[in-house]
């Protein structure tokens, strides 16, 4: 699916909090400003945040609770992590049953991401100027779905 612009990045987002629940988990792939952060933090304002949610690029971890959200959610980036053992630390297996989860950068969990997270892939789409040359601020995204979420997705 092809993401026009920040408005649809924000309406994806607001799709996706519409089915979200606790024990999901959405691995959000990317390069550096493909637009991972853009659509958590879309997530996170659609489950009821108020104001900009912070990078957890430092943190690793940044969760969230009711009243602030609708569900509790933790909003995670692994980018830091050099190791996959290091995520063992983060408490991440355990907390899975009762939050949802938001994690950037999924590959440094190795093969410890979950079968049943659902995928996305964010790229930036390109597109020519009269030089031959430009960028967009369409986004293309593409998801695997794991059969926990065939029912779901795409979200309405």
């Amino acid at each position: 699916m092809t993401l026009a612009d920040e408005e649809a990045t924000l309406a994806l987002g607001a799709r996706i909090a519409s089915i979200l629940r606790p024990g999901d988990a959405i691995a959000l792939h990317g390069d550096l400003g493909a637009g991972k952060t853009t659509l958590a933090r879309s997530i996170l304002q659609a489950l009821g945040l108020e104001g900009e949610a912070p990078s957890p690029t430092f943190a690793i971890v940044q969760p969230y609770e009711p009243p602030e959200t609708r569900i509790p959610v933790w909003h995670i980036d692994l980018y830091r992590l050099e190791d996959p053992e290091e995520a063992r630390e983060l408490g991440l297996d355990e907390a899975r049953r009762d939050v949802a989860m938001l994690i950037e950068w999924p590959e440094r969990l190795g093969a410890g991401l979950w079968e049943d997270a659902l995928r996305l892939h964010l790229s930036i789409a390109h597109k020519q100027d009269a030089g031959g040359a430009g960028r967009s601020a369409a986004r293309r995204l593409t998801a695997t779905i794991p059969p926990a979420w065939e029912t779901r997705w795409p979200p309405a």
